[in-house]
């Protein structure tokens, strides 16, 4: 059985985006893989097309150094904990959708604040839709990944805040600072263990969202000292573009 991993996190500096968006991508075009195919290994739950948002596909497809390290973190857990997926390519129209109602929200709730920060209030939460070779949306890539835990039957955890619950509660180290009662705690350990697992295995953490991790896009680089980014923008293959590959078109 492996141990519980509950070291405390340590504090996460906030993405200094105009920082991330430059650094360069080497992206060699490896494909996206669906995680269904790990079996039992690894549960996946598709939260926006379960939810119904327009153009949310009923997969999680990833890179396949994102598809492997996934794995490790799922095996790697103590027995009665499981790994799910709830999101990983996102469609760009499924970005759009999420980042313009999250923004008209916020516009509604907090009028008298201006747009700049109307807009960085948003993108704690979720990043502006962009398809650019130099600067995607980071679940566009394949390298991001919004994760959960689960028990043995498949329940998910409760991890102090609701998946996409937008207010400070889901900030990674939110527990760390607040609250001293014996659930705040339990919620504390489990970000732990998600944390330092996902941590351990290459990835980093989004620090306003427990749930966001990511290997390969320009936030993973910038967290993680690396020189450039290994994915850019991609999607799923198609029938008609393996056509045109063996017509040589």
């Amino acid at each position: 059985m492996n141990r519980l991993d509950t070291r405390p996190i340590a504090p996460i500096a906030d993405p200094q985006w105009e920082a991330i968006a430059a650094i360069p991508i080497a992206d060699e075009g490896a494909p996206l893989h669906p995680l269904s195919l790990a079996g039992a290994a690894l549960r996946t739950h598709p939260i926006y097309y379960v939810l119904g948002v327009p153009g949310a596909v009923p997969e999680c497809l990833v890179r396949e150094a994102v598809y492997r390290r996934l794995l490790e973190v799922a095996r790697g857990l103590p027995e009665g904990l499981g790994l799910v997926v709830l999101d990983a390519w996102r469609p760009y129209v499924v970005q759009r959708h999420l980042y313009d109602t999250l923004l008209g929200m916020v516009e509604a709730r907090y009028a008298d604040l201006d747009e700049s920060d109307l807009r960085a209030m948003t993108r704690a939460f979720v990043s502006p839709p962009s398809t650019s070779m130099e600067c995607p949306s980071p679940h566009l890539t394949g390298g991001a990944v919004d994760v959960a835990l689960c028990d043995a039957d498949g329940l998910l955890l409760d991890m102090g805040s609701a998946f996409d619950e937008a207010r400070p509660a889901s900030n990674t180290v939110h527990f760390e600072h607040y609250g001293d009662d014996a659930l705040s705690r339990t919620y504390r350990d489990r970000r732990r263990i998600l944390y330092h697992a996902m941590r351990d295995a290459g990835f980093a953490n989004l620090p306003s969202e427990w749930w966001h991790y990511s290997y390969g896009d320009q936030m993973w680089a910038w967290y993680r000292d690396a020189p450039r980014a290994l994915y850019g923008p991609t999607g799923p293959d198609t029938l008609e573009a393996r056509w045109r590959r063996s017509l040589g078109q």
